[in-house]
């Protein structure tokens, strides 16, 4: 019966340049499929989920953050994020964490997230 629990992803970064490009890397590098548009969340809300989820006092704040519900369930995600290294903080919430629930309900509230940066491709001969 195994169905596939799905997690979300919390980017935050110092612009939106940064999560523009850590969002591309997660879709190309960690080969992640995102169920769901990217949403803009406010820098504040994604601080206090990242201590909500890690459990630390916050190091840094941000200045940009996204939220996007992701196909893959968390452990995956996280064993697919630890071999990629997004210029972003990235931060995985699963059904485990107590914020889950708000997330579901309330993610498809959120804007879209702004995907204005494009990758710049190079031929390679």
């Amino acid at each position: 019966m195994g169905i596939e629990v799905k997690s979300f992803a919390v980017i935050r970064g110092d612009n939106p340049d940064k999560v523009n490009v850590a969002l591309h890397d997660l879709e190309h590098y960690g080969h992640m499929r995102f169920a769901s548009k990217p949403k803009r969340i406010e820098p504040n809300f994604a601080d206090n989920l990242l201590v909500s989820v890690a459990g630390v006092p916050l190091r840094a704040k941000c200045n940009s953050a996204a939220l996007v519900e992701l196909d893959n369930n968390a452990g995956a995600a996280i064993s697919k994020l630890r071999k990629i290294h997004p210029p972003a903080h990235v931060v995985i919430v699963s059904p485990r964490h107590d914020v889950y629930a708000e997330l579901m309900d309330k993610s498809e509230l959120y804007p879209e997230f702004e995907r204005t940066w494009e990758p710049h491709h190079r031929d390679v001969v």
